[in-house]
């Protein structure tokens, strides 16, 4: 299978050398140039899997240039080993009214772990298997949970650099302990003066600067990105909701061949869109719920078809969807119009005025799909207390809001079919917010205190990779406003 840029510049290339670009000269996104079908045999046969033969018949559809003995090396290296705390990698909590697909078991107690253990893989392949002699600088912009998974994922692999830039002052206090702690010779973690957009806005400019790439040339480098921009980091995620999907048949929750809804956190567009893909496959998703909180552009997009990020910018108990630009909506624009000129005039626009619109026609065409509503910070803690309190389950905010947003669906439509909440994080990552909801008074608390706190009173232990916050160093200092961030990659490279 051949993979092509969303703005419909330059040759189609194989699924390696897309996963080690990451993004396209143009500026674009690469997609496939097809969706490879299954049907009701091929959704059979996963039952009787464990995630990993799951994820490696899944991936093998979409990267043909691989042989089946890569893949499946690959994933091994990524979900085995003892990285995640459950045998299931991505198991489905089930109660009466809803289930809950907990992707925050692997070593950073974010969903994020599921494409980011397996991302350096499948790179690392790549470099093999074309030849690539120059190293690999991975840019990151990180709104909290990317950071620290891609830090672990490509910690200490030979040929590879990361560097993640982050919001000053916008991640959790454990987010940032996870990257500023991070251990490995060739990581990086530096905080910039602004918002996610600022840092995501730097990284983009970097990748399309032709004379920066250049002298990086000079150093050997290349770049690249593990952000959901990056093919390689978006097609794992297809695989879990496969996975949910089998683990509902599997509870008796629905019958192999009823259709399901999926309500997702959403900021960056990346994880929804895997369940989009996953639909387009032939999976049974009926629609998938786009949850935002206060910073809800996305949600204003697809119930009038204009994209505005013309508007304040919230800080949230929900950091990880701080976010007013999406960027891999950019992909769904391709593939609901398969037109690549109207796609990147969309994307121009949205870089000169901050704003774009699809028009009526084609937003009851996405509408066909997506269903969309947002919550503030109150309702996100009242729920988290209402779900302890009914369920003694606690969710994160980001799962929080994702709830939430399922339950006005319900209210909305009355659609009774199974509802999946896709569960993004551990509870511990958000402890102070957690607690808070939960009525606990967290005044005076520094974060190891939050997290015993809130040990009491979940069933579920601190990860460790948390807990072992407490004694580690902290590696990184480096702060730089957005314009310094070039400047910044180069001090890097020269250390």
């Amino acid at each position: 299978m051949k993979y092509s840029s969303t703005r419909g510049k330059g040759a189609e290339i194989d699924s390696a050398e897309a996963i080690i670009r990451g993004l396209a000269d143009d500026g674009g996104l690469f997609v496939p140039e097809e969706i490879p079908a299954v049907d009701e045999a091929f959704l059979a046969s996963l039952q009787q899997l464990s995630y990993e033969e799951q994820a490696a018949r899944i991936l093998g559809l979409f990267l043909t240039d691989y042989t089946k003995e890569e893949i499946r090396g690959c994933v091994d290296r990524a979900y085995g080993h003892r990285k995640f705390d459950t045998e299931r990698r991505a198991p489905v909590r089930t109660f009466e009214d809803v289930s809950v697909l907990e992707l925050w078991h692997g070593p950073t107690s974010a969903f994020k772990d599921m494409a980011l253990q397996l991302l350096p893989q499948l790179m690392s392949t790549a470099l093999k298997k074309t030849g690539e002699t120059e190293e690999v600088l991975i840019l990151v912009a990180t709104s909290g949970d990317t950071g620290k998974a891609a830090l672990e994922g490509f910690r200490d692999v030979p040929q590879i650099r990361i560097m993640v830039f982050y919001p000053e002052g916008g991640v959790s206090r454990i987010q940032q302990l996870q990257m500023l702690t991070q251990e490995g010779k060739n990581v990086n973690v530096t905080a910039v003066k602004g918002n996610f957009d600022d840092a995501q806005s730097g990284v983009k400019k970097i990748f399309g600067d032709a004379e920066f790439s250049q002298k990086l040339a000079g150093y050997g480098v290349r770049l690249s990105s593990a952000n959901s921009i990056n093919w390689g980091r978006l097609v794992p995620q297809i695989v879990y909701y496969f996975s949910a999907y089998t683990e509902l048949v599997k509870a008796g929750k629905i019958q192999s061949g009823d259709s399901v809804n999926f309500s997702v956190p959403t900021g960056n567009f990346g994880d929804i869109l895997a369940g989009f893909y996953a639909k387009c496959m032939g999976l049974p998703i009926h629609k998938l719920i786009c949850a935002s909180n206060a910073n809800n552009v996305l949600t204003d997009f697809l119930r009038t078809g204009v994209y505005d990020r013309n508007r304040d910018f919230h800080k949230t108990i929900t950091p990880s969807m701080d976010i007013l630009i999406s960027s891999n909506l950019e992909r769904l624009l391709y593939h609901i119009t398969g037109d690549a000129f109207r796609t990147a005039g969309w994307m121009r626009d949205l870089q000169l005025q901050g704003r774009y619109d699809i028009g009526a026609e084609l937003l009851k065409k996405i509408q066909q799909t997506f269903w969309a509503d947002w919550v503030s910070d109150e309702e996100t803690k009242e729920l988290i207390h209402r779900v302890f309190q009914s369920k003694h389950y606690i969710p994160d905010t980001h799962t929080a809001v994702a709830w939430n947003v399922a339950e006005k669906y319900h209210q909305s439509t009355g659609d009774d079919r199974a509802m999946v909440i896709v569960s993004t994080a551990s509870p511990y990552k958000f402890n102070g917010s957690v607690l808070e909801a939960l009525g606990e008074t967290t005044a005076g608390m520094d974060e190891f205190q939050l997290l015993e706190t809130l040990q009491d009173k979940n069933d579920a232990p601190i990860p460790e990779g948390l807990a072992s916050l407490r004694a580690k160093p902290v590696l990184h200092h480096g702060v730089c406003r957005r314009e310094e961030m070039e400047q910044a990659v180069l001090a890097f490279i020269r250390s």
